[in-house]
């Protein structure tokens, strides 16, 4: 287990299920096999949680990453001490909100310096975040904001698709203004380099079009796939990228879940959430690709309507943790 690759994993908002996820992913058997997380949060939310369950693992604090000792049964966390302890369940709180980004903060600081290998998050809720000053989008956004990276993508990964994003958390319209062959391009090279770090050699991908059917020559739309998307894909191929399209979206995904591609480029949020979502909110993950460190994360939120109620699943948290692991090995970090 020594040499397993550490990971910092963030508690989340303290008032969704993030703190439920987190101690059942942790005291799944599997985890153990193939990482060393260290929980960054609140120490007595962790054991509030997993009481909800009839749990009562040793979750102990510790000041340092080097300080956490690994054995069954034990949760290592840094304790912020940012939570009161009449903090409530599913609700919007701006208290919880600046803590998950405290979480994230020093997270960010441990993988930059190497004490850990990788970051894996909880759920935050950007209400929360926004009511307390931290005016992101997301953790994708947060991340590249602390680490000084100028553009990322996200990415979520199931086992019959990988879709990464050009635009996310914007509304439709500007991010259909916000596309343009540069940022389709680049989106693009960050996705082939993230399927060949984990693994492919050389990666067939698949790119959406923005209309229906892809604007079938002309028929939807004003021309954007040939204006927007068409450059970008014939500079790749020329390079000798194995990049297909414009595609059909509401085909695309059924092509790659039978295996005809191995990545897709979804050009907004939707369009790459909503197939995915389809195979199950336990099944998907989201990587954050560009970062100079590793980032998965869960791909659903805080679920404040069963948060506290004991019932929230884990299975996207210890695949998440997975994955994590994965891509810190592929790097050889």
């Amino acid at each position: 287990m020594s040499s397993t690759p550490l990971i910092a994993l963030t508690m989340g908002d303290g008032s969704g299920v993030g703190p439920e996820v987190v101690t059942g992913a942790l005291l799944a058997p599997e985890t153990s096999a193939f990482c060393r997380p260290v929980v960054i949060g609140d120490a007595a939310r962790l054991r509030r949680a997993a009481g909800f369950r009839g749990l009562r693992p040793e979750v102990v604090a510790v000041e340092r990453v080097g300080e956490a000792v690994f054995e069954p049964g034990r949760i290592n966390v840094i304790d912020l001490g940012l939570l009161p302890e009449d903090l409530p369940w599913g609700e919007v709180s701006p208290v919880a909100g600046h803590a998950a980004y405290e979480y994230v903060r020093l997270a960010g600081e441990l993988a930059t310096s190497g004490d850990v290998q990788a970051i894996c998050t909880a759920p935050l809720n950007k209400e929360a975040l926004h009511a307390a000053g931290h005016l992101f989008p997301g953790h994708t956004e947060l991340l590249a904001h602390l680490t000084g990276t100028a553009e990322v993508s996200m990415m979520l990964s199931t086992s019959k698709v990988r879709v990464i994003h050009v635009t996310t958390h914007v509304g439709l319209i500007d991010a259909v203004a916000r596309i343009e062959p540069g940022l389709v391009e680049r989106t693009i090279r960050r996705g082939e380099a993230a399927m060949r770090g984990s693994g492919v050699a050389r990666p067939k991908i698949g790119v959406c079009g923005i209309n229906p059917h892809a604007g079938e020559n002309g028929l939807f739309g004003y021309g954007e796939e040939e204006e927007k998307i068409v450059p970008a894909i014939e500079l790749l191929r020329a390079e000798g990228m194995d990049v297909h399209g414009p595609l059909p979206a509401d085909t695309a995904f059924f092509l790659a879940g039978r295996g005809d591609y191995d990545l897709i480029v979804a050009m907004y949020h939707d369009q790459g959430h909503g197939p995915v979502k389809i195979l199950g909110l336990e099944a998907g993950v989201n990587i954050t690709v560009g970062l100079p460190v590793i980032r998965t994360s869960v791909d659903h939120g805080t679920a404040f309507d069963i948060a506290g109620k004991g019932v929230a699943d884990a299975g996207s948290m210890i695949e998440a943790l997975r994955q994590a692991a994965e891509l810190s090995s592929a790097r050889g970090v």
